[in-house]
Order: C-alpha cells, then sequence, then structure tokens
C-alpha cells in the first residue's frame, strides 16, 4: 500500500509514539476493505508500539479505531485516510500514542473542563485541503477530553449517508446527530462554539492589553510579513486575524513563490505563523475588527474596535484583510450555498460524482476547475459572462478536449434553482439573443474572482467603487498612521509574492511614521 519512501517517513514519525497503541479494524472482503488492510498492515510494521487487531464491530465497514492501550483515548476512520487526511492519520497515531500535542495548557485546560458528552462525526474528501484541519482539530480534543469521541467519514466511500444527511460540501461536522458546522474550523473555534463563556473571558483579555506601537489588521501573507518587519525593529506588535494563512488556506497549490518550489495553502499558512511567533509577536486568532477610529492628529492613538465589544489601541495600524471568494449574486444562491452552490471544487467536487454540474467563469481558476471535475462527474457545464474565455490558451485546450463538458460564452446567470433541499438547476440570458435558458444539474461552482474584505472600513478611510483601500507607494492611506498591503488594497496583480512584498513595505513606513511623529518605540 505505502512506498519505501512513505514507510520511512512514516518509521521516523511513529519513533515518537510512547505509549502501545492498537489498531482496530472492521473489515469485510470488499476491495477498499482490503486496500484499508493493506494501509493498516503496513502501518503496523513501522513501530513495535503498534498492533493491529480485525475483529472490530463498527457498523461502517470498511473502518478503524487507534486507540491507547490500558486508556480511554481513541479516534476512529471511516474509509481510507489518504491523500490530504494520511497527514491526519500520522497525528492521530502520535497523539493517541502519547505524544504531546502543540497547543497551549491553557487551552488544553479549557478542553478537559467541557462538561458532557460529545459525539463528533465529520465528512471529508481525500481531496479536500481544508478537510485535514477539522479531522486533526477534533481529533485532538477527544484525545485529550475522552468524553469527547471523533469518527472522520470518507464522504465518497459512504455516498448513502452523504444523500441521507444532505452533504453537499466538506467538511460537514455532525455533533451527537444534528449538523454542528461546515467549512474550516480549528481547535480554538471548535472550543469557542462548546464553551459558552469563551467569548465573554477572550473580550476581558484583549480589553486589558496595553496600547501596540503596530497592530496589524489580517493574518494572510502581507499581515504575516508586516508583522516579521515590525517585531524585528524591536517595538510592540500585535496581528489580529479572523482565520490566520486567510486566502491561503484555501490555495490548493503555491508554485510561484520565490524560492520555494511547490508547497500547499495549509503547510505555507502554518510556516507564516511559525515566523511571526518566532519574533514574539502577540497573534489574536478568531478576532473581527469592524470599525477603525482615526487618530485625532498625527501621533496620536488609533482605535480598532472589534465583533466580540473589545477595542484595542495602537500608535499605527496596518490593514491586511485580504479578499474572499466573488458570489453570483442571483436569486437562489445565498439558500442553496453548501446545498449544491459551492466554491472549492478541490474541497467539494468528489461528493458530486457522477452528477451534472456548471463552473461559473472562464478565468484560470474556471477552466482549471472544469478540468479537474470533468474526471469526477459526468458533465461539467462552463458559463463564462464575456464573448471570450480568459483562461491560458493551454487551460483552454484541455478543456475543449474533454468529451463531457460544454462551454457557454456571452451568457449572464440569472437564478439558481432548487428543491427546498438541493440545487436542481440554474438559469441564464443569452446576453445575444436576451433568452433566458434553464440547465437541469446537481451542483454549481462559482469562480469568479476576489471582493475585498472591507465594507467595515467605509467611512472611516478612502476606498475605491470596487471597495479597495486607496495607498500611495509607501503603503499610506488616507488616515494618518493607518496602512495597507495585500488584496484589499489598489495594488494590481493580487499574488501571495506581492501581499507579502506590500506588508513588509507596509511595516517598515508604519516605523518610519512612528519616528518621525515623535512617537516612542
Amino acid at each position: 500500500m505505502l512506498d519505501d519512501g512513505l514507510k520511512a517517513q512514516l518509521k521516523t514519525y511513529l519513533a515518537n509514539v510512547t505509549k502501545p497503541v492498537e489498531l482496530v479494524a472492521t473489515l469485510d472482503a470488499s476491495p477498499k476493505a482490503q486496500e484499508l488492510l493493506a494501509l493498516l498492515e503496513d502501518v503496523a510494521a513501522q513501530s513495535d508500539k503498534v498492533s493491529l487487531r480485525t475483529d472490530g464491530v463498527d457498523a461502517r465497514i470498511p473502518s478503524f479505531a487507534i486507540q491507547r492501550i490500558g486508556a480511554d483515548v481513541s479516534v476512529a476512520f471511516a474509509g481510507l485516510p489518504m491523500g490530504h487526511e494520511f497527514t491526519s492519520l500520522i497525528l492521530a497515531l502520535l497523539q493517541v500514542g502519547g505524544h504531546p500535542p502543540r497547543i497551549s495548557d491553557e487551552l488544553a485546560e479549557q478542553i478537559r473542563a467541557l462538561p458532557g458528552e460529545y459525539k463528533f462525526e465529520t465528512y471529508f474528501s481525500q481531496s479536500c485541503q481544508v478537510c485535514p484541519e477539522v479531522v486533526q482539530s477534533l481529533n485532538l480534543i477527544s484525545v485529550i477530553n475522552p468524553r469527547i469521541s471523533h469518527t472522520a467519514i470518507d464522504g465518497a466511500l459512504y455516498q448513502h449517508e452523504i444523500e441521507a444527511r444532505k452533504v453537499l460540501a466538506v467538511p460537514s461536522v455532525f455533533l451527537n446527530g444534528e449538523v454542528f458546522g461546515q467549512g474550516r474550523m480549528g481547535v480554538e473555534e471548535i472550543i469557542a462554539k462548546l464553551d459558552s463563556g469563551a467569548t465573554e473571558r477572550e473580550t476581558e483579555k484583549l480589553h486589558a492589553k496595553d496600547v501596540f506601537d503596530v497592530l496589524i489588521a489580517g493574518g494572510g501573507p502581507a499581515g504575516a510579513a508586516a508583522a516579521v518587519y515590525a517585531a524585528r525593529k524591536g517595538i510592540k506588535t500585535g496581528v489580529l486575524a479572523e482565520r490566520f494563512g486567510g486566502q491561503v488556506l484555501d490555495t490548493m497549490g503555491i508554485e510561484n513563490f520565490i524560492s520555494v518550489p511547490h508547497t500547499e495553502g495549509p503547510r505555507f499558512a502554518a510556516d507564516l505563523e511559525t515566523h511571526v511567533r518566532d519574533y514574539g509577536v502577540d497573534i489574536m486568532n478568531l478576532q473581527r475588527a469592524t470599525k477603525v477610529i482615526p487618530a485625532d492628529a498625527p501621533g496620536g492613538l488609533i482605535g480598532l474596535e472589534l465583533a466580540n465589544g473589545a477595542t484595542l489601541q495602537t500608535r499605527s495600524l496596518v490593514l491586511a484583510p485580504g479578499a474572499r471568494w466573488r458570489q453570483m449574486g442571483v436569486p437562489g444562491e445565498a439558500e442553496y450555498r453548501n446545498k449544491g452552490v459551492a466554491y472549492c471544487p478541490h474541497c467539494d467536487g468528489p461528493l458530486f460524482k457522477g452528477k451534472r454540474v456548471a463552473v461559473i467563469g472562464g478565468g484560470n481558476s474556471g477552466v482549471e476547475a472544469a478540468i479537474d471535475l470533468a474526471g469526477i462527474v459526468s458533465h461539467v457545464t462552463l458559463i463564462e459572462f464575456d464573448s471570450e474565455l480568459r483562461a491560458d490558451a493551454v487551460l483552454q485546450r484541455k478543456l475543449e478536449s474533454l468529451g463531457n463538458t460544454t462551454i457557454i460564452k456571452f451568457a449572464l446567470s440569472t437564478e439558481v434553482h432548487g428543491d427546498g433541499a438541493k440545487v436542481t438547476g440554474i438559469s441564464y440570458k443569452d446576453r445575444a439573443t436576451d433568452e433566458t435558458h434553464l440547465i437541469e444539474l446537481e451542483g454549481i461552482f462559482v469562480q469568479i474572482g476576489l471582493v475585498p474584505n472591507t465594507e467595515w472600513l467605509k467611512g472611516s478611510l478612502k476606498l475605491t467603487p470596487r471597495g479597495e483601500i486607496e495607498i500611495d507607494a509607501r503603503g499610506e492611506t488616507s488616515a494618518p498612521g493607518v496602512f495597507a498591503a495585500g488584496d484589499a488594497t489598489t495594488v494590481p496583480y493580487k499574488q501571495i509574492v506581492i501581499a507579502a512584498g506590500d506588508g513588509a513595505k507596509a511595516a517598515l513606513s508604519a516605523f518610519d511614521y512612528l519616528i518621525r511623529n515623535s512617537v516612542p518605540a
């Protein structure tokens, strides 16, 4: 099952297992079950502290549990944790095997103190790069608190469950049989939803923070670069982020960041956070800014109001809020989001195996999505607003060569249709004839670019009609002491390397501002 290279890596990792672990598999004669058996045999062969049993009695076949011998510590997988989930398997083996998780003592104690019993189930796809964080977070939580159980389920293998529970997006998390959440969630976010008093305690902690010299709103490449460059100046630096890593977390592959031939978004984001933490930066994760209170005069304090009611003060501010997927803005889109309307073909594509789908958008992202989906679904219809596709020629040729794709140009998507539970079709208007057409299908993947996360800045700073923050060559905005960088600004070419460079520039400009306005560092 595993090649020699993977076995060698696994053997190295499993050397960190300190407590005996057993794999308890529930199998039958099916090909998938035999494939899982081969995987588990390879795993068990790499450590004398890992053993394998095949007498499991789980209702899901094939499946297996990782159990610590002599203790009530375990996690479970239904299906094969391969693809992006192979890392989840390794981490589960280490954590059940006694290797300490990388979280703060305070958070671990908060997990142990949760009252009640919790049964979590997460549906994932092997091609989903968002899913591992959710799976790994819930596995970690269940290892720390034995009253919490977690099973990670390969949705492509358990299609009957997917259909019965109306799961049309991954990761989808169920708690005690009811929907708990969809999309990316980390340990802190999950615990905040379970612990009703967590928000109030966090607000009090934020209120008590001292004034920052540089405060950065945004944890993507621009925000991370700004934090490193500011902290290197020896000044008090903080980063506030809804999700550290930002849009990079949803990027499948990164092959154009100079000196890094290839990496994946989540790994790149983790490296960013590690680098920032190395400089002692105060990272305030899972926090959303709602308003900037400009300084009365150059050198005065700038306020940043948060959604939880707290207000932070700083002598200079770097805004790096990034961007998000642009929506079609048509009737039915919001109603059927995660019920057939999706924005990540890599994550949710496997859930539409054998079905008919549409891709909205003819740029590189849209055409790449259509090509990838064509290998999974029965048919892909690509709908493009303009008279020609905007994707690279090589991608267009590849798409046109596929036998199960249709390209519709000069078309305006007008409405998403559904039966109340899931998508059933999409209407579009032919822009040449004004005729309206209906396409019957089960899924719609929207790939029409980005929109800046700047609605909360209206009235505080100058924004373009498109919502971008207006900046000059130094990253300065219209407000004294406020700088900006990244995809939310007027800088052309929204690229990771450009955002990182502009983040560094904004931090240096902020430091220069502090010096020139006689603000003590």
